[in-house]
């Protein structure tokens, strides 16, 4: 009973694909999960905050309905609870939706605490009667094929900046904190500290958002930074770059911090609720690693000695998710490829590996942010001699429709292959799938513009940018 062909530890995005992947293909699996199947992006982040800030599109709507529309709406208010029963409606029919898939798929899930005792052994401390149908006890495990680790990570903190669930909260409890601040200072300026303050500004709160490098989401091109900035500060978000946390009070009323800013210059920032969002550590504990001959690099990731395979040093032991070092980027969609080429490695099916520069990014605040493949900055540093086009989406009818500025930018070889595209503005999320072909495929300017794009819509700007790269420019100036 206990002996299987694939043992999986963690069922987040990365593990039940696995799972799912390597069941599809004939093979026994058991999926070894602590908590719930769906992992932190189904129970704690993607999808809950996207259902968050679905809701506050709908806030904005109001207002832009009202100020520039002529619509004469208003918002009486938001009614917590009942926004809190729909987000947590949404969470639990994708939840059952994942057990039904593993269930289906002939997919044993044993609820428990994972422990390697071996590079294809494990044991799980189990407790009955479990969400996902626990264990009995203590179960010994042993895969015949091999082990995949996929146990996720947890929100890095500030030391001295414990979280309470309240006044400090992290990305992973933030949206469960009790009813919605008037004030919040959010610390950390990538895209989930983007997102989170985006969300509580139209939500009504006065929002500063705080972060070290000297500009937000630093991992995305310069030029992305700059129109997501100019939006944030449209809507009334303080934003501090080249900023540093100094220290922070936390009490019954609130948090007081003080911050060094880019100037030099200290200043004090009061909220009702400071959320730390500076980034995500991986989770090992507790799974006893040397076990299976493994250890941590430097930062506490578990390195693949075959990126192709995702396969470490000792064999038959795979990674996926937020276990793996970029250039994974740590995307639950990312963690789906990883899953997909693990199962079918262990399957012995020929499986391409990922190709993570073809991994779209996306951020979902108001505005939006999308990209895909390198910026700028990073073709230029390996030695690509580039050409580069960039036009507002106010250029378009459909731009001007929506009236919240935006752009698309492309970077391309001179003369080849499209290297990166990079979009800011309204619902780029749904139109980024595009430019991940356009980059996954190596096409070049030329390719791109012989195929139409409907009109009027947001994407024809990213038409119109390829005609001009392509020497066949329209409409752009």
């Amino acid at each position: 009973m206990n002996a299987t062909d694939i043992i999986v530890i963690g069922g987040g995005t990365g593990g039940y694909s696995t799972a799912l992947r390597a069941a599809a293909l004939g093979l026994d699996v058991v999926l070894v999960e602590r908590d719930k199947v769906g992992g932190t992006c189904l129970h704690r982040g993607c999808i809950p905050s996207k259902a968050m800030l679905h809701a506050a599109e709908l806030v904005d709507g109001i207002a832009e309905a009202r100020e520039r529309w002529g619509v004469k709406a208003s918002l009486d208010a938001v009614d917590w609870p009942a926004l809190v029963a729909t987000r947590d409606d949404i969470v639990t029919r994708n939840h059952r939706g994942v057990q039904a898939h593993l269930a289906h798929a002939g997919v044993r899930v044993v609820r428990g605490h994972a422990r390697l005792t071996g590079s294809r052994s494990a044991r799980v401390e189990g407790t009955p009667g479990g969400p996902e149908g626990g264990a009995e006890g203590a179960q010994a495990l042993t895969a015949r094929r091999g082990v995949v680790l996929a146990t996720g990570s947890r929100p890095r903190t500030v030391p001295g900046l414990e979280p309470d669930g309240r006044r400090v909260v992290t990305s992973d409890d933030a949206l469960f904190a009790p009813g919605l601040p008037m004030s919040v200072l959010v610390l950390g300026g990538g895209a989930i500290g983007v997102e989170y303050a985006s969300f509580h500004r139209s939500m009504g709160a006065d929002v500063t958002l705080v972060e070290a490098a000297d500009r937000i989401v630093p991992l995305e091109d310069v030029e992305v930074s700059r129109h997501l900035t100019r939006g944030l500060k449209k809507r009334g978000i303080d934003v501090l770059t080249g900023t540093r946390l100094l220290d922070a009070e936390v009490s019954a009323d609130g948090v007081r911090a003080r911050v060094r800013t880019s100037r030099g210059e200290t200043r004090a920032v009061g909220a009702e609720r400071l959320l730390v969002a500076v980034g995500r550590v991986p989770v090992t504990d507790g799974l006893d690693l040397a076990a299976a001959g493994l250890t941590t690099d430097g930062r506490g990731f578990v390195v693949p000695a075959d990126w192709d395979r995702l396969e470490t040093a000792v064999p038959g032991v795979h990674v996926v998710g937020d276990l793996l070092p970029p250039p994974s980027p740590g995307l639950a969609h990312a963690s789906f490829a990883e899953g997909l080429l693990v199962a079918e490695t262990l399957a012995g099916v020929p499986s391409p590996p990922v190709d993570y520069a073809a991994v779209p990014r996306v951020t979902y605040s108001s505005p939006q942010t999308a990209a895909v493949g390198l910026s700028e900055a990073e073709a230029r540093a390996r030695g690509h001699e580039v050409a580069v086009n960039t036009m507002p989406l106010t250029a378009v009818a459909k731009g001007m429709v929506h009236g919240r500025g935006g752009m698309v930018k492309v970077v391309t070889e001179a003369g080849g292959r499209v290297l990166g595209v990079h979009l800011v503005g309204p619902h780029v999320s749904e139109m980024v799938a595009e430019s991940q072909l356009i980059v996954g495929w190596d096409a070049e300017p030329s390719d791109v513009a012989r195929h139409v794009h409907p009109h009027p819509t947001l994407s024809e700007a990213v038409g119109e940018v390829f005609l001009t790269l392509a020497g066949r420019g329209l409409h752009q100036q």
